[in-house]
Order: structure tokens, then sequence, then C-alpha cells
């Protein structure tokens, strides 16, 4: 029942406990463990000064014993012996001295266990006293199995003797020999309870209070160090907090170069990262927005016009080209957008063969010609192609060309668009450059292959799309082991340039 008790107890706690604050438990589980570390050293501190103290006090004992055995032989050996009156004064003072001089008791009892001298037979005035027999001593009975022992010289005891102590004492014992003959025996014995209170008492006491000091000390620091640990972990929660808001200005501050420093950086990197995507999830989304809306207002007036008659029968034929334009617009936003969603999925995979290059960049540039012809711009580089053959996903590699193609015809104004390909053994690159343009800036060179990403629309009079296509570029070349750049000088030129091997791996 009481076992029920305490686990009902623990568990509750535990509980308890589990549902702290980081910060608590770190603090906490800091301070049981300094707790239970100093517990046990005040153990391990008190244990060995207990034996420390007891095997002095044997020493202590036993060497003064010896000494008086040998004083008290030397008495019974010498004149003295034919003086008792002397004899027992000149020992009982012996006795007295060697007990007062290291807190014992010390005293001497026959071959038979029985106490016949002791310090309290003696008076102040060197006179023996109550009969020769004390009363105090007079009820100790010397076991038989300690005489055995201590008439070896081996004798030491921690304990009660055998019960003729009420309490726990030292004992050492030496014998006492004349001319050979066993004739007594010295008894020292000093209790536990008093002088080794004090001394335990005292060293606890400095221990307690350099433990008090370290406590108090560990408590300051692990409470800094806990506070610094949970720190960046308290502004992740806010900053979630905030980014589940739609709000993604706030960032961790970084200190250090541990493993939490680290996941606080890439913590920040994430959310840069979610910032520019949100960002441009909001561009995406208006201009998907407009770009449908717009050609869906088109195709619907037009053909509401025509049915109700309000465009006339000969002018039906240039308004719907103008619907199959934006029909054909249409196509091509809901195909970039089919083809994102295949490359996030990971559907998106490749069929290669092996196709002349340069035959898909003719045949895609046939399919801009009038629009080529309406802006007078000059094609170069395409009566230098000769046939080269690669090894590629065709599909793919034909809406790469015909983006590049796109854009490229797209942002010239009475301009030149110059075709070049290069080839090797190992790679083929494809570059593809239009002037008569404003160019691009560095700070948006860098971002022209992200998702959703727009380049300023006031550098051209037709720019439509969702900013879908140089990503799906830049996908399909590195799916097939390729890179592709962009440069432009900012004023007058811009060129997409793609490199991918001209042979299937190994």
């Amino acid at each position: 029942m009481r076992d029920g008790k305490i686990k009902s107890l623990l568990r509750k706690a535990w509980r308890k406990f589990s549902h702290q604050s980081l910060f608590v438990k770190y603090f906490l589980v800091f301070n049981l463990i300094v707790f239970i570390c100093f517990l046990v050293l005040g153990l391990t501190l008190g244990v060995f000064v207990t034996n420390y103290w007891t095997a002095q006090k044997a020493v202590l004992l036993k060497e003064n014993a010896k000494s008086v055995a040998a004083s008290t032989s030397e008495v019974l050996s010498s004149w003295l012996r034919n003086e008792p009156q002397g004899s027992v004064l000149f020992i009982c003072n012996n006795l007295t001295n060697v007990s007062e001089a290291i807190d014992a008791d010390v005293f001497i009892c026959d071959p038979n266990g029985k106490v016949i001298l002791c310090k309290e037979l003696i008076s102040s005035n060197f006179e023996v006293q109550k009969n020769g027999e004390c009363t105090i001593h007079a009820q100790y009975q010397i076991p038989q199995s300690v005489l055995d022992s201590a008439l070896c010289g081996q004798y030491y005891e921690r304990g009660k003797l055998d019960g003729m102590f009420t309490e726990e004492h030292i004992v050492a014992a030496e014998p006492v020999t004349v001319n050979g003959q066993v004739v007594g025996i010295i008894f020292a014995a000093e209790p536990t309870g008093g002088s080794f209170k004090g001394f335990v008492f005292n060293i606890m006491r400095m221990f307690l209070f350099a433990a008090l000091m370290a406590l108090a000390i560990g408590f300051i620091v692990i409470y800094l160090f806990t506070v610094n640990l949970t720190r960046p972990l308290r502004e992740m929660y806010k900053a979630t907090k905030a980014y589940a808001m739609g709000d993604f200005s706030p960032r961790v501050s970084v200190s250090g170069s541990d493993e939490l420093s680290e996941l606080t950086a890439a913590f920040n990197r994430m959310a840069a990262s979610l910032a520019i995507q949100e960002s441009s999830r909001r561009s995406f989304v208006a201009n998907v927005s407009h770009e449908l809306k717009t050609p869906m207002t088109t195709i619907g007036g037009f053909i509401d016009g025509i049915l109700d008659g309000t465009i006339p029968p000969e002018q039906e034929k240039h308004y719907l080209e103008i619907v199959s334009t934006e029909t054909k617009r249409l196509s091509r936003l809901v195909t970039s957008m089919l083809n994102m969603a295949k490359i996030e999925a990971g559907e998106l995979h490749l069929q290669p063969k092996p196709f002349d290059i340069c035959q898909e960049i003719f045949n895609t540039m046939l399919n801009f010609e009038q629009i080529i012809d309406k802006k007078h711009i000059e094609i170069a580089g395409l009566d230098t192609l000769q046939p080269t053959v690669i090894y590629a996903d065709r599909d793919m590699l034909h809406q790469v060309i015909y983006n590049l193609v796109d854009n490229a015809v797209k942002f010239t104004e009475n301009g030149m668009i110059a075709v070049r390909v290069l080839q090797t053994a190992e790679e083929t690159t494809v570059a593809i450059r239009n002037t008569g343009t404003s160019g691009i800036s560095s700070e948006e060179l860098s971002r022209v292959f992200e998702r959703f990403y727009k380049v300023d629309k006031s550098r051209s009079y037709d720019v439509k799309g969702a900013g879908l296509g140089l990503y799906i570029c830049k996908t399909i070349i590195e799916m097939h082991g390729g890179t592709i750049h962009a440069q432009s000088d900012g004023e007058d030129f811009v060129e997409f340039s793609f490199t991918i091997p001209t042979r299937q791996p190994e």
C-alpha cells in the first residue's frame, strides 16, 4: 500500500515536471545534480573522517597503553614491590596523568578480568581512598574472550566490549609482564560519543560552509548558463509565432560557434528563405490572377461580341486571332504551372535520346517568325549552325530553348538576337544573346532563376508570364547535369547560356 502511494507521488511529480518550461527543467536538473554531488561528497567525507579519527585514536590509546604497561612493569620490578602502598600510589597517579592527557579511561585488571587499579582510587592528597576498591570500575568484568586477545598484546576493538559498556568505546589493551609472567592488563578506553562528535561536527561545519558557498556560486552560474542556453530557443518560439501570422521579419541573434549557434544560424537562413518564398508566392498569386484574368476577359468579351453581333462579320477573323493568341497564352501559363508542380513533386523524369540541338533551335526560331518580322529583329548565327548531336531529353530541352528565345524576342525592340552553339567531346554550350534592350541590373541578374521572380516591368513593353519560365529552365538543365547562366552589362545586351554533357553518362 505504501509502495503504491510512493509510486503515485512519483508519477504526479514527474507529470508536473514534464509540463514545466525548458528553462525550469534545465535549472532544476542542474541544481539537483550539483546537490547530489555535494551530498555524496559529504557522506564520503563523513566516512573518511570517521575512519581517520578512529585509526588515530586507536594508535594513541595503544601507544599510551604500552607506556603505562612499561612503567607499571618497572614499578613492580623495582624496590617498590616491597611497598604496596607506594606502588599503588605511583601506578594510580600514572593512570590519572595518562587518562587526563588523552581524555580516556585507563585502568588495570588482573588476569581474571577484575579491575584492580584505576585513577579513581587516589585522592588529591595522594592517598588511596575507597578502601582500595573503585565503585565505578568494580562493576567491570572483562570478558574472557577479550582477556585472551589482550594477553597476546594485539587487542583493539571499537564496540561495547561484549556488553561491558553501555555505549560504544574505542578500546586498546596491553599486558603487564614481570619476570616473563603476566600480572595484569592495561586497558585504555574512550567513548566515541564525546570528542568524536565534536571533531566530526567541526569538520562537517567547515564542509557545510564551503558547500553552501559553492552551491550559491553554482546556483548563480547555472542560472546564467541556463538563461543563455534557452534564450535562442525562446527567441525561436517567438519568431515562429510571428511567422505563423505571416510576419517573416523577426530573426534570432547568433553568438558563438557551438551546435545551438549553428541551429540558430540555420533557423535564420530558413526564415530568410521563407520570407523570399512568401514574397514570391504573393507576387505569383498577383501575377497569375492578372495573367488569367486579362486573357479570359479578352476572350470572353470578343466571343460575346461575335455571338451578339456587336463585332461585324468582316472583323470576326481579326478578333478570333486575338482570342487564339490569348488562348495560347493561357495554355503556356497552365503548362508552366503544371511543370512546376511536377518538379516540386519529383515527377519530372528524363527520357534522353540523341538528337540535333541546332535543328531544334532553328525550328523554335520559325515559331517566332511573325513577331520577329513585326518587331524588326535581326537574327544572327543561324546560318553558321552545324549539325550538333547531343544525348538528352528532347522535349525538355525544347522547352528550355523555347523559353530563352521567347524571352529574347519579348525584350528586344529593333535589335538583334544572336545564337551560338559550341560543342566538345565532353559538353555542349548554347548561348542566346539579345540587344536593343535596357539590360538587367546585377541585383536582378542574381535572382532571375528564382521561382515567381519577374524582372522590373519598366524595362519592356511586353512583359507577360508568371516568373516560372527561367526557374523551370534551370531545373531542367540541372537535371541533365549541366549549368545555366545569365549575364548582362545592364545597358545594351542580355545573354542566357546553358551547358550540358554531350554524351550519355557511363
